[in-house]
C-alpha cells in the first residue's frame, strides 16, 4: 500500500490548508484513516482519524480547527487546517489503519504511513 501526502507549505498565521492523502490500496472507504503530526523535537502526536463509517475523531486541542474527510470514490484522504497558529508547524502524515477499523488516537492502530508533508505557519 502507497500512501502519498500532499497539500504542505509555507503559510502566515491565520491561513488555512487543505492537505491531501491518495491512496493505492482498493476498498479505500472500507479502512480506519488517520492523521498524524511531529513536530520538531516533539513526538508524534495523533490530529485526526476517520473510520469506515464516516465517523471521525480529532486530537484534544484539535477540535473546531481541523476537519478530517474521505472521498470514496477517489481513494483520498483530506485534512482541511483553518486559522493556522505556528505551534501547528510540523510534518503531517497520513495513515491506514485495519480494515473495519475502529477509532483510534494511538500510531500502533496504524499499519501503512505515508512520507508526510511538511506545513510552516510563520508569526
Amino acid at each position: 500500500v502507497q500512501l502519498q501526502a500532499s497539500g504542505g507549505g509555507l503559510v502566515q498565521t491565520g491561513a488555512s490548508l487543505r492537505l491531501s492523502c491518495s491512496a493505492s490500496r482498493r476498498a479505500f472507504s472500507s479502512y480506519l484513516m488517520g492523521w498524524f503530526r511531529q513536530a520538531p523535537g516533539k513526538e508524534r502526536e495523533f490530529v485526526a482519524a476517520i473510520d469506515w463509517r464516516g465517523k471521525t475523531d480529532y486530537g484534544d486541542s484539535l477540535k473546531g480547527r481541523f476537519t478530517i474527510s474521505k472521498d470514496n470514490a477517489g481513494n483520498t484522504m483530506h485534512l482541511q487546517i483553518n486559522t493556522l497558529e505556528p505551534d501547528d508547524t510540523a510534518v503531517y502524515y497520513c495513515a491506514m489503519g485495519r480494515l473495519w477499523g475502529e477509532l483510534d488516537r494511538g500510531a500502533n492502530g496504524y499499519t501503512y504511513w505515508g512520507r508526510g508533508t511538511l506545513v510552516t505557519v510563520s508569526s
